[in-house]
């Protein structure tokens, strides 16, 4: 059976541009430029990747020169604002040293293959950025790629020492302190005029982009117990929130504070469609034969003996045809019936596959990383054995519809911690998710284009799916100049997003 999958990203018409950014509202001969009863004089940025101005799955000098809070003090210094430091990379590569040893990858670029096809790759190079010889701070960017809320405050999260056992990060491990330190002391440290706070993107991401290879840790209050891909849960998340607000506010003049988009509006999860396996009417006929008898015998088995429901079995159905499919999935939620198969004497191998199997459907999204493995074989000498067709799709590569519901409900709670804190404290709110949703149904509008999320061509999202493109960035800062000018009645500018990069090209 010849299955080949082709997942056609139309990567079309992709923007290189690096220029000085232009005004997008420019000031006129009577007009000045206000912070209004902001003070900008000291900007102190908190947050995670998004602050830190990651991008192409990586930290990078360029991407950091172009986050959201190097773009915002660049106009702030047209109201008073002052200088504005970052704890940059030594390179363009993004990869991470420890003693010496590479622990985090280059960052991605796009390759032109001699064919003209298009994918990303890893920038080739050996990096020279070293956790151990780290950059002297005080930094006003303090955004820790990888960060959740409750890290923030959680001393030790800069102790090199645990970078390896999990228990530290080594982009704060760069900059911290001290090796007791907490991410919020440090910006606190600093005693900001101004601050900016976007964090709790990784208490619900890394959960979702691991296809939800994780636990909802709703109820569970102790976070030093949560797994790396856990969902917070949301009490603790209010908890440490309010105490990183209290310290960056303590004198302050404001601040911005910054919600948490839905993930569905990234193209992590809107690139690859579910209906991902081509086949005609031939192999698909063959592959249903194959199933006959999971279809028909099986499942009317396991409903008779009272262990999984009519329901259940009819959503573990599995049926192809001519023409689009979706493939066949493993899926946790699922009745596990592989030991009461074994039991009633079908082998392991059998058993295993059709343990928690089901095809996926319209509420499911595959993740962009299955698009690298979605029709290839799991046993190279085995061509029967094409993954998503007849070997499942594994849990890491589908976050489902159940799971979704997860997300989104710690979400919302996370979000209304949020607007309910600003709104307390007389602080500037930005609605990044319905900003992000805005791009991902339609796109915005800029001067010389239409910014939207379609993967490598959209120019709103760098290659990893996830982070922005400068571009992106820009278009993030603008968004959240709206909503300081409108809270401090100031007069900030915006800049022209047209004028920022998208994505890298290298043809290696």
């Amino acid at each position: 059976m010849k299955n080949t999958i082709n997942i056609c990203l139309g990567l079309l018409a992709i923007g290189f541009v690096s220029c000085e950014p232009e005004f997008e509202n420019p000031v006129n001969e009577e007009g000045f430029y206000d912070s209004g009863s902001a003070n900008f004089s000291n900007f102190v940025a908190v947050g995670n990747s998004l602050t830190a101005g990651f991008a192409d799955n990586a930290l990078y000098i360029t991407g950091q020169q172009n986050s959201y809070p190097n773009i915002l003090a660049g106009q702030f210094e047209f109201a008073g604002g002052g200088d504005f430091t970052q704890p940059l990379m030594n390179d363009n590569l993004g990869g991470l040293l420890l003693n010496g040893t590479q622990i985090a990858d280059n960052r991605l670029v796009l390759s032109v293959g001699a064919d003209g096809e298009r994918a990303p790759v890893l920038l080739e190079g050996n990096p020279t950025t070293e956790i151990t010889n780290g950059p002297t701070g005080p930094f006003n960017n303090m955004g820790i790629p990888g960060a959740k809320s409750f890290h923030l405050v959680a001393p030790g999260y800069g102790n090199a020492g645990g970078i390896l056992s999990g228990t530290a990060n080594p982009y704060y491990a760069r900059i911290a302190t001290s090796s007791n330190a907490t991410v919020i002391a440090d910006a606190a440290s600093q005693s900001p005029s101004f601050f900016a706070l976007w964090i709790g993107n990784n208490d619900i991401l890394s959960y979702a982009t691991s296809g939800g290879v994780g636990v909802d840790q709703t109820g569970n209050v102790d976070p030093t117990t949560y797994g790396p891909n856990d969902i917070t849960d949301p009490n603790v998340f209010a908890s440490v929130y309010s105490q990183e607000v209290d310290a960056l506010a303590a004198g302050a003049s404001g601040g911005v504070l910054i919600n948490i988009p839905d993930v569905t509006s990234i193209p992590y999860f809107t690139t690859v469609p579910a209906q991902a396996i081509p086949l005609d009417a031939a192999t698909a006929g063959a592959v249903n034969t194959q199933f006959a008898q999971y279809n028909n015998q099986v499942l009317p088995t396991l409903v008779g003996a009272g262990i999984i429901t009519q329901e259940e079995a009819d959503a573990r159905m599995v049926n192809f045809s001519a023409g689009q499919n979706f493939p066949i999935l493993t899926d946790d939620d699922l009745t596990d019936v592989t030991q009461i198969l074994i039991a009633q004497g079908l082998p392991p191998e059998t058993a295993a596959l059709l343990g928690q199997l089901r095809q996926a459907n319209n509420n499911d999204l595959i993740v962009l990383t299955a698009s690298s493995v979605l029709g290839t074989q799991a046993d190279p000498n085995n061509p029967l054995s094409i993954i998503g067709v007849a070997v499942p799709l594994q849990d890491q590569f589908v976050l489902t519809g159940v799971e979704q519901s997860r997300v989104s409900t710690a979400s919302a709670a996370y979000n209304a911690t949020i607007q309910g804190i600003a709104s307390a404290n007389d602080l500037a709110f930005v609605d990044a998710r319905a900003a992000l949703r805005q791009v991902a149904q339609g796109g915005v509008a800029y001067n010389g284009g239409v910014l939207t999320s379609a993967f490598a061509t959209g120019g709103a999202f760098s290659l990893d799916g996830v982070h922005p493109t400068p571009r992106g960035y820009a278009y993030t800062a603008n968004v959240m100049i709206d909503a300081i000018n409108a809270q401090y009645n100031a007069t900030i500018p915006k800049v022209e997003i047209g004028n920022y990069a998208t994505i890298t090209l290298a043809n290696n």
